[in-house]
């Protein structure tokens, strides 16, 4: 049986105060508009820290929180404090696949496929041999990440990186082309292959309607790829997500090296939901609609109560 969400009190947690803000209101509006058409009763809510005010009966807290306190279980310890039930992933859950640091050694131990990396503290420089990527550990939408192809980059890439913290994550760089899994409780959606028009998929690519002067990025879903392929990319999309012990929605972000191998990036677990987003076109590519995903999100997430 399907979950009936006519008359029942949602509250879509949106905004937050980290740099993702923008895109998450954007996701915010797509989602009330999608559970008002199921006959949810839908409240707006925007969050800048915990004293955010929820209505009175909320039912379900739909979190559309990218990023700093949304989706590194801040906001999901407290609405357990609260005993507000929330889509999406728990504290323990978030709190790891927010960290790249976190993530990497879970996917190690749980031999899921990812490149080669060293961490780094306090302005030391890498060791890891050029080309590399410089990644602040939490942050979300491709903000904090650097590409350094030649040693004449590294030392304004250092400073730039540096201003994130004082902690970084020096990924090894592999050529190949950039997909996408979405992953919906056991489903995975279909790949999509993401080409950036200039540079890589940076947040200005990602969100051209909130950078018109940026070149964007072409998306392909399904990616054109041999069924072998797709079929091995999508099995290392689920395993990236069971690996984080996540149980409702991810985007699992993947490298497919030119020598066919693939490597795991991140996993996302509040991934967007703007007109732009990647998961609800992968959904919709199978027939699955944007209020229809809400719903699964949904359910799944009332499930895990």
């Amino acid at each position: 049986m399907t979950l009936e969400l006519t008359n029942r009190k949602v509250a879509v947690l949106m905004g937050g105060p980290g740099s993702e803000r923008q895109v998450s209101l954007k996701s915010g509006e797509g989602v009330i508009g999608a559970l008002r058409s199921l006959g949810a009763l839908v409240t707006a809510v925007d969050v800048t820290d915990a004293s955010f005010v929820l209505p009175v009966d909320t039912e379900l807290a739909f979190n559309v929180v990218h990023g700093t306190f949304g989706e590194d279980g801040q906001i999901q310890r407290e609405l357990e404090r609260r005993k507000v039930a929330y889509t999406g992933e728990g504290v323990a859950g978030s709190e790891l696949a927010i960290d790249k640091i976190a993530t990497k050694q879970r996917l190690i131990e749980r031999g899921v496929p990812t490149a080669k990396f060293e961490i780094i503290h306090d302005g030391a420089r890498p060791t890891l041999a050029l080309p590399f990527v410089l990644k602040a550990p939490k942050e979300g939408s491709s903000v904090g990440i650097f590409i350094v192809k030649d040693a004449s980059e590294l030392e304004q890439s250092l400073a730039d990186a540096w201003k994130f913290g004082r902690e970084l994550l020096v990924e090894q760089y592999i050529a190949g082309r950039e997909l996408t899994v979405g992953v919906v409780g056991d489903l995975a959606l279909p790949v999509i292959e993401i080409v950036a028009k200039k540079d890589f998929y940076n947040f200005e690519n990602k969100y051209t309607w909130l950078n018109p002067n940026a070149a964007g990025a072409d998306h392909y879903c399904p990616a054109q790829l041999s069924p072998e392929v797709t079929a091995r990319v999508q099995a290392i999309g689920i395993a990236a997500h069971r690996a984080l012990d996540l149980e409702v929605y991810s985007r699992v972000d993947i490298l497919l090296a030119d020598a066919g191998e693939p490597f795991v990036l991140e996993v996302n677990t509040i991934p967007g939901m703007t007109p732009s987003s990647l998961l609800p076109e992968a959904a919709a590519a199978v027939g699955i609609t944007y209020p229809e995903l809400c719903r699964r999100i949904a359910e799944l997430s009332l499930a895990r109560f």
